[in-house]
């Protein structure tokens, strides 16, 4: 198997940071990305980047991490008792969009390489990562953009790849309390290493390249819809399913607090308006009761 090149990663990694702000810069037209860099006690740091009260943006944060320790943190060795007493470092770029239109979704995407070591032993290294898309309105149009986008990028890689990506994410994405999906899904892969360094790269990179060319052109179509205090309101309900799924069952949010990981950039991803209300249920027939029924149950949104 060929052995990673970290810093191959690490600059891909930086770069894609970079052109996914350029990009959602570009489609805001006022606010840009503030640049926030740290450095981690314990070993490594990080590039945050956020975006707020844009034009179209309400709240933004593109990160870049690099995280290193002697013990991998539970959350790690919980399903691979293997990592236990091995050093790692972790780095990765995370993003969530969260635009002030309710017609626009949400997107979330992260990609992101792990290294496990121990002294004697041979390296165990994964990339992992994905994105998804929580729409509060939904539109098919731009839910088969979405999943066709993720399609091609996983397409030269095999056949059998989007399909199994593809249900990963919906049973991934899956808040097992409300019992239903937190979007539309698109993809999700952890510890792939199946295929030799050089091509599990090549896939992340695919993975990551194809991230803003699924986003924009929903951003684009969908920022000038009209909407009322009832959109805004349902927009905002439906936030809490994302500080919901972040808070108990995300593993990136899990690793970075138990690895000592920087607060503020690992909780970047959290909205910064959201409501909760009791027992509160769609009325019958609007188009906030087909979210539920259209959208969120999992399907093949392609064929």
């Amino acid at each position: 198997m060929s052995q990673p090149d970290i810093d191959a990663v690490r600059e891909y990694l930086l770069g894609l940071q970079s052109s996914i702000c350029e990009a959602l810069e570009a489609i805001d037209g006022k606010a840009k990305f503030e640049l926030d860099e740290w450095q981690r006690e314990a070993g490594g740091g990080g590039r945050t980047r956020v975006l707020t009260g844009g034009a179209v943006f309400e709240q933004g944060g593109v990160n870049f991490s690099e995280v290193s320790g002697d013990n991998m943190p539970p959350s790690a060795t919980a399903s691979r008792p293997e990592l236990a007493g091995r050093s790692f470092k972790a780095m990765g770029v995370s993003l969530v969009i969260h635009p002030h239109n309710p017609y626009v979704p949400t997107s979330h995407a992260n990609v992101r390489f792990f290294i496990a070591e121990k002294e004697g032993e041979a390296p165990i290294w994964w990339f992992g990562g994905g994105y998804d898309l929580t729409p509060y309105y939904g539109n098919q149009e731009d839910v088969i953009h979405w999943h066709q986008s993720a399609k091609t990028a996983c397409e030269p890689f095999g056949e059998d790849i989007y399909p199994r990506f593809k249900q990963w994410c919906d049973e991934y994405f899956y808040l097992r309390h409300r019992d239903e999906c937190r979007g539309v899904g698109g993809l999700f892969f952890d510890d792939l290493n199946e295929w030799g360094f050089e091509r599990c790269f090549a896939f992340l990179k695919s993975v990551g390249d194809s991230y803003i060319k699924a986003y924009a052109p929903i951003v684009k179509k969908r920022l000038d819809t009209p909407f009322t205090e009832r959109e805004r309101d349902f927009q905002l309900y439906r936030r809490g399913r994302y500080v919901e799924f972040n808070l108990v069952y995300d593993r990136g949010t899990l690793f970075g607090l138990q690895s000592g990981g920087r607060t503020e950039s690992i909780l970047m991803s959290l909205p910064p308006l959201v409501k909760w209300r009791y027992n509160w249920q769609p009325e019958p027939g609007s188009a906030e009761a087909r979210l539920y029924s259209d959208f969120l149950p999992p399907r093949d949104w392609i064929n």
